[in-house]
């Protein structure tokens, strides 16, 4: 079975810089780190590979350092590595990132299994793996919290609704966002890390693309743009308000608006 595992280098710390002008988060050179639901993705793919054999393959998109990320997940077991990187490619939003996503899968091969963390803990949208499957068009199911069956055809899982648990059958090829604690994630290996340090990182650009048209990705591909980013102040500045729940709405709403022209 080929296993494809969607990873992300998010920030290692709560302590990021924005840029004041683009209004977008400062990566380069900042302390990052893999994001921790695509552990337990990475984890649920090792599981059905040693089941039902096959390769894992994992694909990242951002600046050339996160190749870091891949690095890692050939120490915890990957056999290939992909990295869709282009400077084209920066600023995009949700959609224009599962689009550049779908698309370096298409440059990629052909996998039975797409497995992602259910979301980023730097964007927290929880909406990237779903796009994916749409542009690809295949099925996809979110916050899966357990494997039950796996076939050469298709795979059971349980996923956690709103209400309920509910067990699914899913067609291959699929893609899967994986809840945490689905699987203990592995440490990475020391062996693994040290046989794995030369082993080629394919890198994807934007002349790779079966779609080579730059208006599709990065800021240009992007419906929407965030106008503000600002982090978040201490306790110490922060504005206690008392009264109603109306007085308090009220007060809300006039500080929304103050926001808006700041």
């Amino acid at each position: 079975m080929n296993i494809l595992v969607c990873i992300k280098q998010v920030p290692e710390s709560n302590k990021v810089e924005v840029d004041p002008v683009t209004g977008l988060i400062k990566r380069d050179g900042a302390a990052s780190k893999m994001n921790p639901y695509d552990l337990y993705a990475l984890e649920t793919a090792f599981r059905i590979q040693e089941k039902m054999g096959g390769v894992v393959d994992v694909i990242s998109m951002g600046p050339p350092q996160a190749q870091e990320v891949i690095r890692e997940a050939f120490a915890m077991g990957a056999d290939h590595g992909i990295l869709v990187s282009d400077r084209s490619f920066g600023g995009a939003d949700v959609l224009a990132t599962s689009y550049t996503l779908s698309q370096g899968i298409k440059s990629s091969g052909n996998y039975d299994l797409i497995l992602c963390g259910k979301q980023t803990i730097d964007g927290d949208t929880a909406q990237v793996g779903a796009e994916i499957a749409e542009w690809l068009q295949i099925p996809s199911v979110n916050n899966v919290l357990e494997i039950k069956e796996v076939h050469d055809d298709s795979i059971t899982i349980s996923m956690d609704l709103p209400q309920e648990v509910e067990v699914a059958k899913i067609s291959l090829p699929c893609l899967l966002s994986v809840d945490q604690d689905i699987f203990m994630p592995r440490l990475p290996s020391y062996v693994k890390k040290k046989a794995t340090k030369d082993r080629e990182i394919k890198v994807l650009s934007l002349k790779d693309m079966e779609d080579t048209d730059a208006s599709h990705y990065g800021l240009n591909g992007s419906p929407t743009q965030v106008q503000r980013i600002f982090p978040p102040t201490s306790s110490k500045e922060k504005e206690m308000w008392d009264g109603s729940s109306a007085v308090l709405a009220d007060q809300l709403f006039h500080k929304i608006e103050e926001l808006k022209f700041v």
